[in-house]
């Protein structure tokens, strides 16, 4: 009697289990069709108004795929125990599910459904891997234009056909991405050029995207409050309008090209201004293999440590010292070739349209965190890491923008090289930590936003290239902080014996780090191996 009381009682919860998921499913699509409803009377009710470039077939697709994905999430793994290895198999395939359907939808609304998918895919450890991976793809199948719909672009823009201003002009683009895609052809005057020409309705219809992304993901987070990711489309609003304007990139283009002048490896395109206009970019035509292409570097016997190592000069200089950070580095826009006059490689910096400023507070709060993640100051790391809006979510922050485990951050980031399980434990951690990792992402100021994804992406790099964690980049790094704090200092300095004294204290720490650069170097040489079994033996002798 009792065993059928129980069982009763068993299934009686069950029952009522299923039914608080159920009314939660209905409540879900209640909500993501009362969004359909809402949004698509304000759209048709005001300027958003465009119904050649944003029909309901557009519309439904985005509320239909958030609908199934909402229910998924919410029917799939209700009867199973929490924390179960079931439960983790099952969550995994939830994602897996989710994020393929989230790359189809971004395949076929196009412009900037890609656009921030691809910015989704790049966030490799702030987000589950299922989500990353399957994104990631959206870096090579971004959409094409017809050649009409080029040559229309063109008319418009530049007021000529194409046979009038080019001698010829490649139909298959170089390559095609979220916003635009790129020819190569050749001038009246003989000049080998690259053609920049924007999707002909990514501009009337990137507004009414954010808008439908904005309203969707609210009605999302109704149905989970954890759910925090409208830092996503405040970025889109703020960037897209920027990307856009191709006249902006080029300016980008010269004013970095001008910033890192110094640089003998770096390569920026020149810009053709009398043939460019906010939807048209003309540049220099300049060839090279992707920075992530070992194989193309061996086959033009072009140092795939010495490209890393200036790749992370690059933007160790961007970030700490000018505060202007190309913030779009993926394979694609970063380019490596062997110069045939000199015989040294270069660095080639492709798409700036977009560019994150840092201001003088942020910055100098950033260099000095990375300063103390470096020397494993972990009172600092607290102290900075609170100053730039991670509360008493500092450690998460910590393994964020290191990509390290909180263990190794403690240990010392520049002492140990990442395992394959560390990279695991990372992973995981970003799927269990998701709700603690949007908190986050919400609080911490939006400039920190492209940074984080820029460090995402420049890790992606240095993986395909096996030197990520290495002491070069980390030495680089320290150099960059030690000369932004030190130019600070001077400027806010008016006793030239005090400015004396910061610059002296500066050379001394620099001279230090070369030092210690040197040190490694012999250390990993034959020679330095020599020098080094030679002075053990001296120890060593009885003499």
């Amino acid at each position: 009697m009792q065993g059928g009381g129980l069982r009763f009682l068993q299934v009686k919860a069950s029952r009522c289990r299923e039914a608080v998921v159920a009314r939660m499913a209905r409540r879900a699509l209640k909500l993501v069709s009362l969004a359909a409803a809402s949004s698509g009377f304000y759209l048709y009710s005001s300027k958003y108004l465009d119904p050649n470039d944003f029909g309901a077939v557009r519309v439904g697709r985005a509320i239909a795929t958030t609908a199934v994905i909402t229910y998924d999430y919410l029917t799939s793994l209700q009867s199973v125990p929490y924390g179960s290895q079931e439960y983790a198999y099952l969550k995994s395939q939830v994602h897996l599910r989710s994020a393929e359907r989230l790359r189809d939808l971004c395949c076929a609304n196009r412009g900037t459904f890609i656009k921030v998918g691809q910015h989704l895919g790049a966030l490799d450890y702030l987000l589950p891997e299922e989500y990353t991976r399957t994104l990631k793809i959206l870096h090579s199948q971004a959409p094409q234009s017809s050649m009409q719909e080029i040559e229309q672009v063109i008319r418009e823009d530049l007021g000529k056909e194409i046979k009038e201003l080019f001698v010829s002009f490649e139909d298959t683009p170089l390559g095609a991405a979220s916003l635009a895609q790129v020819h190569k052809a050749v001038l009246q005057d003989g000049r080998t050029v690259a053609v920049k020409v924007q999707h002909p309705k990514v501009q009337a219809q990137s507004a009414k995207d954010i808008l439908l992304m904005e309203i969707l993901l609210l009605t999302v987070k109704q149905i989970f409050p954890d759910f925090e990711f409208m830092w996503l489309v405040d970025e889109a609003k703020k960037n897209l309008p920027l990307e856009l304007d191709f006249l902006n990139e080029g300016r980008n283009a010269e004013k970095v090209a001008h910033m890192l002048k110094d640089f003998d490896f770096l390569k920026v395109p020149r810009i053709y201004w009398e043939l460019s206009t906010r939807r048209v970019l003309l540049m220099e035509f300049v060839e090279g293999g992707q920075v992530n292409d070992r194989a193309y570097m061996e086959r033009n016997s072009i140092d795939v440590n010495e490209i890393s190592r200036n790749l992370g000069k690059l933007y160790s200089e961007m970030i700490f010292v000018n505060g202007f950070i190309h913030c779009d580095p993926h394979p694609g826009n970063v380019l490596v070739r062997k110069c045939p006059a000199t015989g040294k490689a270069h660095i080639i910096l492709l798409d700036h349209g977009l560019y994150q400023v840092l201001t003088e507070k942020f910055r100098l709060d950033y260099c000095r965190l990375w300063q103390s993640l470096i020397k494993t100051d972990m009172k600092r790391v607290q102290k900075y890491s609170r100053r730039l809006g991670a509360g008493d979510l500092y450690p998460l922050f910590a393994c964020m923008l290191t990509a390290r485990s909180w263990d190794s951050v403690n240990r010392g980031i520049d002492r140990s090289p990442v395992t394959a399980n560390e990279d695991v434990e990372i992973r995981t951690n970003a799927a269990a930590y998701l709700p603690q990792i949007n908190q986050l992402l919400n609080n911490v100021p939006r400039q920190m936003l492209l940074l984080l994804k820029t460090n995402d992406l420049l890790r992606g790099i240095e993986s395909a290239l096996h030197t990520r964690a290495s002491a070069s980049s980390f030495l680089n790094m320290s150099r960059c902080c030690i000369r932004a704090i030190s130019t600070y200092q001077r400027s806010k300095s008016h006793s030239l014996y005090r400015k004396a004294k910061i610059s002296l204290s500066e050379a001394l720490s620099l001279w230090q780090i070369n030092l210690y650069e040197l040190f490694l170097r012999l250390k990993g040489s034959q020679l330095g191996n020599w020098v080094i079994a030679f002075l053990i033996r001296m120890h060593h002798s009885p003499y």
